[in-house]
């Protein structure tokens, strides 16, 4: 009898342990998504590092899964862009995952923060918070790097300074919906010049 419980007992350690491959309806093909992606490039470049202009994101690196999440929030409407849902709309859930592999795959161009007072303001508000105002350190979900924790925490290094001023400036104004309720509250709590500084930090954030 306990040599039978034994042998369940591995048998048990061994299935919770083995990795099983995802479904293939749920992985992206990085090749799909660069044929389905030629929309795409004429705001976010043909490699995913931007385009003309700056408050238009980099996606080149971006966690896919962090991808996928907006892209669907796009085509129901839960993130408010009217460019994005008539993109997004028109997609399948595996177009998003294809185009969504095909960006992960490319290499984020390093980015250069133009204002070094600026950015080393924002390297201690990134790195430390706010203590006066309760605002926590970015890092703490974005990562010391920048590289954020998927799935719902994004890569936000090298990324456009003018890009994360909008966006910090619409989670404050209640313009953007967040997956996560912190980020409109944190936001709430920065100053004009808090945005700036960590948007230049995070531009030239490697």
């Amino acid at each position: 009898m306990q040599s039978r419980v034994c042998a369940l007992t591995l048998l048990a350690a061994w299935i919770i342990a083995t990795p099983f491959p995802l479904a293939a309806a749920s992985v992206g093909n990085a090749d799909a998504g660069k044929a389905k992606a030629g929309l795409c490039a004429g705001c976010h470049g043909a490699d995913g590092n931007g385009g003309a202009d700056p408050t238009w994101p980099k996606l080149a690196g971006q966690t896919p899964e962090y991808l996928v999440t907006q892209l669907q929030r796009f085509k129901s409407g839960a993130r408010d862009n009217a460019i994005m849902k008539g993109m997004a709309s028109t997609l399948s859930d595996q177009d998003m995952r294809d185009i969504a592999a095909f960006y992960a795959a490319q290499a984020m161009k390093r980015g250069t923060a133009n204002d070094k007072t600026l950015a080393l303001r924002g390297q201690r508000i990134y790195r430390g918070g706010i203590v006066d105002t309760g605002v926590p350190a970015c890092m703490s979900c974005h990562g010391p790097a920048g590289h954020g924790i998927p799935p719902h925490y994004p890569r936000l290094d090298s990324q456009s300074a003018a890009y994360v001023q909008k966006q910090l400036s619409d989670f404050r104004a209640q313009r953007r919906a967040s997956i996560d309720p912190a980020m409109p509250s944190i936001a709430s709590r920065l100053t004009d010049a808090d945005i700036r500084a960590i948007s230049e930090y995070l531009s030239g954030l490697h």
